[in-house]
């Protein structure tokens, strides 16, 4: 598999990384038979978080299926990048289960993180991620607790998930470490950050930029942006990829997998690949054989017509869902962003599918789905 350096840290790893926060719903075997899969397929970077463990309702806990995974794989941990992600405060309790929000401040990191691994079963990750933006931050506590985790040798580097330009500025001022990462939702159903760049300048939903910027901004400052979620629709019906509720997207993927020797998973991979941002897909499947298929991506450079195919097909599957009638390529540049809406992840199918991560709102404290 095709590597790339993860931002600016001298970390050169596969293009596509695996995500593990569903393996806790595997036994032992079948989570080491994963991980052997996907290392067999070139990937060598693999994701979790410390609130992962929605099937076994325990924190850690697909971490700790991870940790044992690895060993039982026969994996070298010399040859593997393992990243974490801390900062919500949740519980799993039967009657007061849920988000409580979010906390970063020093203690609650730097406990969170020695949990994690001794699940992970090593003594540093390759990297960390604030999960999600905890409006009362306070940028001392965050820069102790970098400092300190930096210092033990327990991380390597350091990043962000689901935070803007603005968030990542304020809280890069005060930390000595450089955010290397930043975890978005990215897809083909899911192109905001895309949208708000084509758009700009007309006078249409589209281009009312709701991402601050973030794709350009990651280029700037040499951010690898890690794409969660890449095969999920945005919507009610799940993962697109052999989805009746997509067909325009489904052909289109059917007729490039010939094109190209690849699978309709691949060429979704290949698709996201394809831009020079350098976005490092995270694939939430459990399943063997379609990690092999998505993994198989990497090593396909799409033309660039067979790019803009996918996106104008993604296109028309939203303009059917949404206004019951598909709208003429020539149309789609301008109308169709104007009902992708920023769904959250909600399917049991087995794709990618990061799920159950809090999102606090007046409306809604309880969890909702998501990263």
């Amino acid at each position: 598999m095709k590597t790339q350096e993860i931002g600016q840290s001298g970390m050169i790893a596969s293009r596509v990384a695996l995500g593990v926060m569903r393996m806790d719903a595997l036994d032992a075997a079948d989570a080491a038979r994963t991980v052997a899969v996907a290392h067999d397929s070139g990937i060598d970077y693999f994701d979790t978080a410390d609130i992962y463990g929605f099937h076994d309702h325990a924190a850690h806990a697909s971490s700790k299926r991870f940790g044992q995974a690895w060993k039982d794989a026969g994996l070298d941990r010399s040859t593997i990048f393992i990243q974490t992600k801390f900062g919500i405060d949740y519980s799993f309790g039967e009657n007061d289960g849920g988000a409580n929000g979010y906390d970063f401040s020093a203690k609650h990191l730097i406990d969170a993180l020695d949990h994690e691994l001794e699940a992970l079963q090593t003594d540093y990750v390759d990297a960390v991620l604030l999960h999600r933006i905890d409006t009362l931050f306070e940028l001392n506590e965050v820069a102790e607790a970098f400092d300190a985790l930096e210092s033990s040798g327990k991380v390597r580097h350091f990043g962000v998930s689901n935070m803007g330009p603005w968030q990542i500025e304020l809280l890069q001022s005060g930390l000595r470490q450089k955010l290397e990462i930043n975890q978005l939702q990215f897809g083909l159903m899911h192109t905001q950050m895309l949208d708000a760049e084509i758009q700009f300048n007309m006078a249409s939903d589209p281009a009312a930029d709701r991402t601050g910027g973030i794709l350009p901004y990651s280029r700037l400052k040499h951010m690898t942006i890690q794409a969660w979620c890449p095969f999920q629709s945005g919507t009610e019906y799940g993962p697109f990829v052999g989805n009746e509720h997509f067909p325009e997207l489904n052909a289109e993927l059917t007729r490039l997998a010939g094109k190209y020797g690849s699978t309709p998973n691949g060429i979704a991979v290949a698709w996201i690949l394809r831009h020079p941002a350098g976005i490092q897909p995270l694939l939430g499947s459990m399943t063997p054989e379609r990690i092999r298929q998505m993994a198989a991506g990497a090593d396909i450079e799409l033309e660039r017509r067979d790019w803009w195919s996918l996106y104008q097909a993604a296109a028309i599957c939203w303009c059917e869902r949404e206004m019951t009638r598909p709208l003429p390529l020539r149309r789609v540049f301008s109308v169709h962003t104007s009902q992708r809406q920023s769904m959250l992840c909600q399917s049991t199918h087995d794709e990618n599918n990061d799920t159950n991560i809090p999102r606090i709102t007046s409306e809604r404290r309880h969890i909702e789905r998501g990263n």
